[in-house]
């Protein structure tokens, strides 16, 4: 059953959403802080800092021979966050993150298009389901004169369908997600020290919100790797459709820490994104 459960990707899946869902809640108590490229190079260096000297302790190599590759990974997952921090500072909340969700979709499309494969009834009917879900959980809205900033948070889920394309990729190359996590932290790091100077440096965080920023990145960077150890081991689209279950836990948490109330719909979107994942487990490749 152990050997069965590493193997479908779904348990490395289910960590990675609940990491991310608890970087995202963190990331959040600091948007009225601190500019949102600064949390945005945090959520990377972090992670750097505390990666690098756990492969060097392992004797993990950091050098690769993908390096076109990573830059292509790197690119399209710092265009994807990049993005998605606008949309959150000129949408809903519940909008941005939604059309941020579209990335599974577009991870399938990555595939029928490039690669022309078919997707099978069951795993079609699973993003959908999913996706559906996770509009039943935030109830997007939009207002007149945001279709800019809409379609930049839709451009934010096509890229990070890319960027998951290009890890599954990495994956099939035979990296490991260690290392394909280093490139991705290194490379943003590099671009987002770089955006952070252009806008006027660094704030002085206070100890509070310092923990708070390594919180973010030590999250994100759990989150990074168990997301990519199951894109590099596990079935595709139940790993693609159950990336959903983010907004599962960050809804949960909202519950138990801030004392939001889950409506009807929430729990009828949460119901449907559980049975995305069940589709997908039998119709996934």
């Amino acid at each position: 059953m152990r050997q069965w459960f590493a193997r479908l990707g779904s348990g490395w899946m289910v960590l990675a959403a609940l990491c991310f869902a608890l970087m995202s809640f963190f990331a959040a108590n600091l948007g009225a802080r601190f500019d949102s490229f600064e949390v945005l190079f945090y959520r990377t260096f972090v992670g750097l800092l505390v990666l690098v000297p756990t492969m060097l302790s392992r004797h993990e190599r950091l050098f690769t021979r993908h390096v076109g590759a990573h830059a292509k990974r790197s690119l399209m997952g710092y265009l994807s966050m990049a993005m998605l921090f606008y949309a959150l500072a000129h949408l809903p909340l519940a909008t941005a993150v939604t059309l941020n969700y579209t990335s599974s979709l577009s991870f399938a499309l990555c595939f029928v298009l490039l690669r022309g494969e078919r997707l099978s009834p069951p795993v079609l009917l699973a993003l959908v389901l999913g996706f559906a879900g996770i509009c039943f959980v935030l109830q997007p809205s939009f207002n007149a004169g945001q279709w800019l900033p809409g379609l930049i948070g839709l451009g934010s889920g096509l890229c990070a369908g890319l960027a998951v394309f290009h890890v599954r990729e990495l994956g099939e190359l035979g990296e490991e997600p260690s290392v394909i996590v280093f490139w991705f932290f290194l490379l943003s790091s590099l671009f987002g020290l770089g955006m952070v100077l252009l806008r006027g440096g660094f704030s002085l965080p206070a100890w509070p919100s310092l923990l708070q920023l390594v919180a973010v990145g030590l999250f994100g960077l759990w989150g990074q790797l168990a997301m990519t150890h199951a894109y590099k081991v596990g079935r595709k689209y139940l790993v693609s459709s159950l990336s959903y279950l983010t907004v599962v836990f960050s809804a949960l948490l909202g519950v138990l820490f801030q004392g939001q109330a889950l409506a009807a719909s929430a729990l009828t979107g949460m119901l449907l994104i559980v049975t995305c994942g069940l589709l997908a487990i039998r119709g996934g490749r």
